[in-house]
């Protein structure tokens, strides 16, 4: 159905209802008449704009979630419109009211689909702004900023820079439709020759003259003339059509030789920056290169957290358990000025917390899961033991690589990925799904988009993707692009070759080993960056690079991840000593901080000023409950079958990383792991709150601790004190004590026990991680 055909039967039939309605009470024959010929045509205009439609759609190739969901709308509510056509004909009004509202409502939600495809996933908004790019500080954009020499033309490092701006211009713009992947009008804007020769309608620049360039003048158009282009998403702003004219004035210049890249290419081999010198009271490197980019920066220390927020933060960051009333009393109590550093290598010695800890964070990345698609078929192998031996033993990091892609028995279900039932696009199959796993969780990079396309947000190309993934495949793969196959096969090559070269007729275990090899090589700076980013992230709520999968974007301080990886291969890829360093330095002990907004964190003028504010994972919130209050799992609920033998003996109790997902985990953030998931969302939403004020777990949970409470402390001011010593490490103050008594009365019972334990568990300084 194509969106402009929609708004004529929609109008009809909206016409037909409004006469139908009138008529339920004046009874009217003429209406009638009138409902009935509009009714009939109306759905004779659905089934045309149907047809047409998707002779349309196949003639433009239109593709998408917005196209299905549009083209199957207008196919459903064209059924619905011929079978209220019969009711009405059939004589059955209450049936026919209640279907010509129902294919109005249809039709209407298959035109806003249609609209989508024809104006852009942004038309309602962008209807309603202005289309004058505007500067930070309100004021409309000036002429471009390109400086001309003395003889008014530009020298060859301005010709380079307004070349990456207009092919920017244009990548963004332009290339969904005007690229290799679909080339309408049989124009082409992604080369220097393509641009120059034009499209059907011959050239659309012509150099030194934008008035004669047809380019400029689509792009001039107002929004709506059925010449202006783009068709779809937002106009081009009034600084990048006088960019574009500015450099067609100037001859369309293109520069000689190797053509650069518009999207920024982080290094790939590794960097040593030099430690900057010592102050008084800053010596570790991480405090050091913290400093410098505060001085820069303007930021001021400030004074470090006291020891009750160090204890319980490193305790969650570490070992994901927060700390027992005597650990903390112990530890304030303690004088010895290393105090910190003693207890971050005591928590990181207890090796079964640890890899209980890290268990969930690599199960996201590594997409691990105990139950779920593929398990019940035999298409996908879970890596459970494997990794939780190497995070007890803290293997290595450079050797858990290699393990995972050129695996074991055990450790070979990253890889494999998930075999699924029935018809799947390409960019699904195994060999793909290895190819894009590896690159996001080891490289920090994105191939997804270029496994069906070349990329629009990359210079990764689809025969990149299809050669990566050969590595992975028994036989070689033939190119699809966008789900079509090409009729090309694929080469086999690393994403870096300067890492090495893949024997093309080796066998497919071979080439794993190399690539295994090739990858973990120290050269390799950016596997040991995009580690170092993850691990920070974790600890301080944000990267240094984010996101933390989008390697190639600007670190907020280079010399510090730089050095941070670089120190993590000095020290054999001990995953223990990186985590050991951050925690002990004087940035992470530094007050947390908030953000205002969750795109904020991601804002390309992010400030660190210390960890940002951090809300307890699943399974922390889990584990939290269990050691306060009282156990949220079974013994019965942890998956034993996939763990070492003798794990129930060194587990605290059953925590929440080795049981199977369920509402409660899932709301709290946990995720269905079919996909890598390298962060999670530290915002609150709906269904958390839902679930933890209705949901069944947590009722059920507070309902069966409850009574062990009320038998151990018969007492409200015993109960109170004791609860919040295990739940928050302090005592309550005069005005919690008071407010806590109210609630439980003089004698507490079940019900008072349950409500009082539920106000504490949502409150933030439970909740969050400060």
């Amino acid at each position: 159905m194509h969106p402009m055909m929609v708004h004529f039967p929609v109008a009809l039939l909206c016409v037909a209802l409004l006469f139908e309605v009138i008529d339920w009470k004046r009874k009217s024959a003429g209406l009638r008449d009138a409902v009935k010929i509009l009714t009939w045509i109306g759905t004779i205009s659905a089934v045309l704009s149907v047809i047409f439609g998707l002779l349309l759609a196949d003639s433009e190739e239109a593709s998408g979630t917005s196209f299905e969901i549009h083209k199957w709308l207008g196919i459903a509510t064209l059924a619905l419109a011929v079978i209220t056509t019969f009711a009405l004909r059939s004589g059955k009004r209450v049936i026919f009211r209640s279907l010509i509202f129902t294919t109005v409502c249809g039709v209407s939600f298959a035109g806003h689909y249609g609209a989508l495809l024809t104006h852009g996933d942004d038309y309602f908004s962008s209807i309603l702004l202005t289309t004058d790019y505007k500067e930070p500080n309100g004021d409309v954009a000036a002429e471009p900023d390109f400086v001309l020499t003395n003889n008014g033309a530009l020298n060859p490092q301005q010709v380079q820079d307004l070349n990456i701006e207009v092919r920017t211009i244009l990548a963004h713009n332009c290339y969904s439709c005007h690229s290799e992947t679909k080339t309408k009008g049989d124009l082409r804007l992604d080369s220097k020759d393509a641009i120059m020769k034009g499209g059907e309608g011959g050239p659309v620049v012509i150099p030194n003259h934008p008035d004669k360039s047809e380019l400029i003048r689509r792009i001039s158009l107002p929004k709506g003339d059925k010449d202006a282009m783009p068709t779809k998403g937002k106009r081009l702003t009034e600084r990048e059509v006088k960019l574009l004219r500015f450099w067609i004035e100037k001859g369309a210049l293109w520069p000689d030789g190797k053509e650069k890249s518009i999207y920024r290419v982080a290094a790939l081999e590794p960097r040593m920056p030099t430690v900057p010198a010592p102050t008084a009271d800053l010596t570790k490197p991480v405090d050091l290169f913290v400093n410098a980019y505060f001085i820069k920066n303007n930021v001021a220390w400030k004074p470090v957290v006291n020891d009750r927020i160090y204890i319980r933060r490193v305790y969650l960051d570490v070992i994901g358990l927060i700390p027992s009333p005597e650990k903390i009393e112990a530890f304030v109590a303690d004088t010895r000025p290393d105090k910190r550093e003693l207890l971050a290598k005591e928590l990181l010695g207890r090796n079964d917390d640890y890899a209980q800890h890290w268990m969930s964070f690599w199960n996201d990345a590594l997409r691990n899961d105990y139950s779920g698609t593929g398990y019940i078929t035999g298409g996908r192998f879970d890596i459970t033991k494997w990794l939780y031996t190497s995070l007890q033993d803290n293997k290595p990091y450079n050797w858990f690589v290699k393990e995972l892609i050129s695996p074991t028995k055990e450790s070979e279900g990253f890889i494999k990925g998930i075999k699924w039932r029935g018809t799947i696009n390409s960019s699904q199959r195994t060999e793909m799904q290895a190819a894009q796993n590896v690159s996001q969780v080891f490289l920090g990079l994105n191939l997804k988009c270029s496994s069906c396309h070349d990329s629009f947000v990359s210079d990764w190309k689809l025969a990149d993707s299809y050669a990566f993934a050969n590595i992975f495949a028994d036989t070689l793969l033939e190119i699809n692009r966008c789900d079509k196959p090409t009729g090309k096969i694929a080469g086999t090559r690393m994403l870096f070759p300067e890492l090495g070269e893949i024997s093309v007729n080796a066998s497919t275990e071979k080439r794993l080993r190399e690539l295994a090899d090739f990858l973990v090589q120290p050269k390799d700076g950016r596997l040991y960056r995009t580690v170092a980013n993850r691990v920070w992230a974790q600890l301080l709520g944000r990267g240094i690079v984010e996101p933390v999968d989008v390697m190639d974007n600007v670190p907020w301080s280079e010399d510090l991840l730089d050095w941070l990886a670089s120190d993590f291969t000095a020290n054999g890829y001990d995953m223990k000593k990186l985590i050991y360093t951050i925690v002990t330095s004087k940035t992470y002990q530094l007050p947390s901080t908030s953000v205002k907004e969750a795109q904020d964190i991601m804002a390309n003028d992010f400030k660190f000023t210390g960890m940002v504010r951090k809300r307890l994972s699943a399974e922390q919130f889990s584990d939290a409950i269990s050691a306060a209050f009282n156990p949220m799992y079974a013994d019965s609920d942890i998956v034993f079958k996939r763990l070492p033998a003798d794990i129930k003996n060194r587990m605290p109790f059953a925590r929440a990383a080795f049981v199977k997902n369920d509402p409660f985990l899932t709301s709290l953030g946990r995720p269905n792991r079919e996909t890598v998931s390298t962060s999670r969302t530290s915002q609150v939403n709906l269904l958390q709150a839902l679930e933890l004020t209705n949901g069944n777990k947590f009722t059920e949970t507070l309902k069966a601790g409850s009574k062990r409470w009320k038998a151990k402390y018969p007492t409200s001011d015993a109960l109170v004190t004791a609860l919040y010593q295990k739940a928050l490490g302090r005592s309550p103050v005069p005005k919690e004590l008071a407010a806590a008594k109210k609630i439980l009365g003089l004698t507490p019972n079940e019900e008072s026990i349950q409500d009082l334990v539920w106000a504490i568990a949502l409150v933030p300084e439970f909740q969050l991680i400060y």
